[in-house]
């Protein structure tokens, strides 16, 4: 394949993945409300993205580290707002 297809392929699906958690996070700052979202989804998810972030300097893959960091940084914003609103409780 031509590396330049794959860099292009892969700034697309890092830059869908990173998007797809944009609306849920402008809703959850906004809102405040975080009560149908799953506390354990978001901590596995967060952990998932720090291994895609590791595995990414390993590959030394500007792609995956930028996509998945931006996503781990929206994700650990529900993420907080989702464990202070437990403690709300």
């Amino acid at each position: 394949m031509n590396p330049i297809i794959g860099e292009i392929i892969g700034c697309i699906s890092g830059a869908c993945t990173m998007v797809a958690f944009l609306p849920q996070a402008i809703k959850s700052i906004s809102t405040k409300n975080v009560s149908g979202l799953s506390l354990s989804m978001y901590v596995i998810y967060c952990i998932g993205l720090i291994f895609w972030i590791l595995y990414g300097i390993y590959l030394n893959s500007f792609q995956i580290i930028f996509f998945n960091s931006i996503t781990l940084v929206f994700n650990s914003i529900i993420l907080y707002l989702i464990i202070v609103s437990s403690k709300k409780k």
